[in-house]
């Protein structure tokens, strides 16, 4: 006797889906590609693997700025330190170049005595103040044209509230050998300032020296320079010079 056929949908549905080992089952060889394939083909889904938000990006441009605006703030700060530190030692080579011409024409002075004008005793040729010197000297800055053997050499201020240093020379003999409107043959400008002190023979030292009183030079002569280069004012250490020459 044959068994009813039921029409109910749930059994119409079982019976529509795939048999296994039919035409629903999958094949072992598909299967396996599509399991090499679904790490490629599937979004990835670690948090790293998202990229930078617009905060984050923000953020990162930020810090980067403030360490490059740091960067640049020291590299200006060392090129000015390293622009300041030329400038001074330009500044103190100017002046070493200078006070060893002075070195030179004072450690070659001489106790010259000559008379003035109207004669009289002749008096040795020497004036030292504070901010001029006036000697006789074997070895003047600049040689003369004519082999002379002394030369009245002056080293003073320019004047008139103008910064330089002027050095004056005249060949000897001369009734005045330091004379004030001789034309200067040379004149630094970037002197500022300048010192001169003599040293006693007791050991002591003062600001001015006349050879005429004195009757002799002093034992040696200190000199002090400033200069103004690049708007920075530099003054060097004391130089100290022997005088040989003392007494006629």
């Amino acid at each position: 006797m044959r068994r009813a056929v039921s029409n109910h949908p749930a059994r119409a549905r079982a019976r529509a889906l795939p048999r296994p080992g039919r035409k629903g089952r999958v094949p072992a060889k598909v299967a396996r590609l599509r399991s090499r394939l679904r790490p490629w083909a599937e979004p990835p889904s670690e948090p790293w693997r998202r990229g930078f938000t617009l905060l984050e990006l923000l953020i990162a441009l930020a810090i980067a700025g403030a360490l490059l605006a740091i960067l640049l703030g020291g590299l200006r700060v060392g090129l000015a330190a390293w622009r300041r530190g030329d400038e001074r030692a330009e500044a103190h080579q100017h002046l070493r170049s200078l006070s060893e011409i002075l070195a030179h024409s004072v450690a070659a002075a001489f106790p010259y005595r000559q008379s003035g004008p109207e004669g009289g005793e002749p008096q040795v040729q020497f004036k030292g103040e504070a901010g001029r010197l006036s000697i006789v000297t074997f070895a003047p800055p600049f040689p003369l044209a004519a082999p002379i053997p002394f030369t009245a050499v002056d080293f003073a201020r320019v004047g008139e509230g103008r910064p330089g240093l002027a050095i004056r020379q005249k060949a000897l003999p001369n009734f005045k050998p330091f004379d004030d409107e001789a034309e200067p043959v040379f004149v630094d400008p970037a002197v500022t300032a300048v010192e001169f002190r003599y040293l006693q023979p007791d050991g002591g030292w003062t600001d001015s020296w006349d050879g005429a009183a004195e009757k002799s030079l002093p034992k040696a002569v200190e000199i002090r320079l400033t200069a103004t280069l690049g708007g920075r004012a530099e003054t060097l250490p004391p130089l100290t010079i022997s005088v040989p020459a003392r007494a006629p």
